[in-house]
């Protein structure tokens, strides 16, 4: 059964579902979570020409350590093991998906679990599924997580 179950997180409401997720999966199983944040740096240097790229890049640090703390809180809470990593994109030619890719492979991770938007339409392809593109890729089981697109823009 899945020991090694790694979640990616966001902040976002629907990543908040995504490591209740992996939580209740892990407490079957005796097994640990691995909570990972992607900085993703590659839009950064985009806009480089007008923003500070250190700042945004700082702002966004500090964006997933509060969210790995918040799952660590969690796990705690239900006492399951957890451990967590924040990694970022190399600049340029990454993206999160193969991030995300990587780091499951590192780990040996048994089941990677996901929130996704469930976006349609122009929305999904402006903004593109980062899920999407690790299920096409993944080289373990995936578990997608269901969110909406509601609760998230009005920051629950």
């Amino acid at each position: 059964m899945y020991k090694k179950i790694l979640v990616a997180v966001d902040g976002s409401h629907t990543s908040k579902l995504a490591v209740q997720e992996a939580v209740k999966m892990a407490s079957l199983t005796s097994g640990t979570v691995h909570a990972v944040y992607v900085v993703d740096k590659s839009p950064i240097f985009n806009y480089a020409g007008y923003f500070d790229p250190t700042v945004l890049t700082d702002a966004l640090r500090s964006d997933g350590r509060n969210a790995l703390e918040n799952v660590e809180a969690t796990c705690r809470q239900s006492g399951v093991a957890c451990a967590n990593e924040l990694v970022e994109t190399e600049p340029l030619n990454d993206d999160i998906a193969q991030t995300l890719q990587r780091c499951a492979e590192r780990l040996g991770a048994e089941l990677v679990v996901l929130g996704t938007h469930g976006r349609r339409g122009m929305k999904r392809i402006v903004l593109g599924s980062v899920a999407e593109h690790f299920v096409r890729i993944a080289t373990c089981p995936v578990l997608l997580v269901r969110g909406s697109d509601e609760k998230d823009e009005a920051g629950q």
